[in-house]
Order: structure tokens, then sequence, then C-alpha cells
């Protein structure tokens, strides 16, 4: 009897979590498989999200840029810069787009050297990142500005399709609000390795969370680099 009751006992199991409980033991067991915290989790999926959000407004882009019977200004003559009498075309975007893609490889420093414990680094090359961005979005500033002084408006412009300011001005500002939101998120982390928080709690993870969403936002400038500018 000693050895039925035994072996009843092995054979039972639990029936299985439905509901909410069933979405933590899956999202437990995909944390125990992938080794994966919850803040780097709720990063990738707000990222995915923001993907989505982009990727409407480059589709709706192209769906007007391919479809307006008007004229589309020329990217060469819109984005021009006069220096020294003579007009050079893209110049600011290039310096934009330079300065952005330099802040991705320090952002990626701080992340080794987080990873190193290395606080002094880690915090030195956080807020030279930062500084870029800032840099990024005063540049922005200014092209906004001279479009501005040029005729442009988000409810069209003096010259060509009236699209192509509701579109600029709409993605541009969006991902500059981005860039703006990432530099005071960088910020903070920069305060808090210098303050020891994480040399205390015994990891720097929120460092490698903070460089998944700046190298995010030097992404989506790639494709708007490539669509507005150079299409």
């Amino acid at each position: 009897m000693a050895n039925l009751s035994s072996r009843s006992s092995q054979s039972y199991q639990p029936p299985p979590a439905t509901g909410w409980p069933s979405v933590v033991n899956d999202y437990a067991g995909d944390k125990a498989v992938f080794n994966v915290s919850s803040n780097k989790a709720m990063m990738w999926l707000f990222l995915l999200s923001d993907i989505f959000v982009f990727g409407c407004f480059l589709v709706g882009y192209m769906s007007v840029r391919m479809t307006t019977t008007e004229p589309w200004p020329l990217p060469t003559e819109v984005f021009a810069l006069t220096i020294a009498g003579q007009s050079i075309p893209l110049v600011l975007i290039a310096i934009m787009t330079f300065i952005l893609i330099t802040s991705s490889g320090t952002m990626a420093m701080a992340v080794n050297f987080g990873y190193q414990r290395r606080r002094g680094l880690t915090a030195f090359f956080i807020i030279l990142t930062a500084l870029f961005g800032l840099s990024f979005v005063g540049m922005q500033a200014f092209e906004w500005s001279k479009l501005i002084e040029d005729g442009f408006r988000p409810w069209g412009n003096e010259t060509g399709a009236a699209q192509f300011g509701a579109s600029f001005f709409m993605i541009t500002g969006f991902h500059g609000l981005h860039v703006s939101v990432g530099v005071l998120y960088l910020l903070i982390i920069a305060y808090k390795v210098l303050k020891g928080t994480y040399d205390r709690s015994g990891s720097y993870e929120n460092v490698e969370i903070a460089g998944l969403y700046w190298h995010f936002v030097d992404l989506v400038w790639v494709f708007i680099f490539a669509f507005f500018y150079l299409w």
C-alpha cells in the first residue's frame, strides 16, 4: 500500500495554469532560456512598437510622394546652404548624419566600459553621446528655421507639392522628439553612473538598455536620410 500511494503521488501533475498565471509562466520560461531581464524585454517591446509607427510614417510618405501630381521639391535645392557664395547641397544634413552615427559609436563604448565597471569612462562617453545628440537637435532646429524662412510650412509650401511640408515636419519632428528625449535619458543614466548607483546594484544593464534606445534612434535616421534627402 505504501508503494502504491508513493507511485500515485509521483505520477500526479497539477493542471496547467490558465489566464495571467500562464502568461507569467511562459515569460519565466523564456527568461530562463534567453536570459533577458524584464527591463530589457520592455525596451525591446517599446522599440518594436516604435518601428511600426515610423514604418507607417515612411510608407505614408512614399505613397504621397509617388501619387502626387504636383512636382516634388528637389532636396538638393531645398536643403542647400550658401557658404562663401557657393550653394552646397545637403552639407548640413551630411554633418548631422555624421554626428548621429558617431554618437552611436560613443554609446557602444559607454556600454563596453560599463560592463568593465569603469565608472568614469562610462559616464564620459554617455555624456559625450548626449552632447552629440544635443548638437544634432540644434542643427535640426536651424534647418527648420531655414525652411520656414524659405516659405515651407506643415500645411503647405510656396513651391512644389504641398504634402512635402506636412510629411517633412511631421516625420523629422517626431524623430527629433525621440532624440531630445534620448538626450535627457542619457543624462539621467550618466548621473546614476557617476553617483555609483550601478556599482552598488552590481549591474550596468541600464546603460545597455539606454544604448538600445539610442542605436534605434540612429537607425531610424538612416532611413529618414535615405527617403527624404537622397530620393
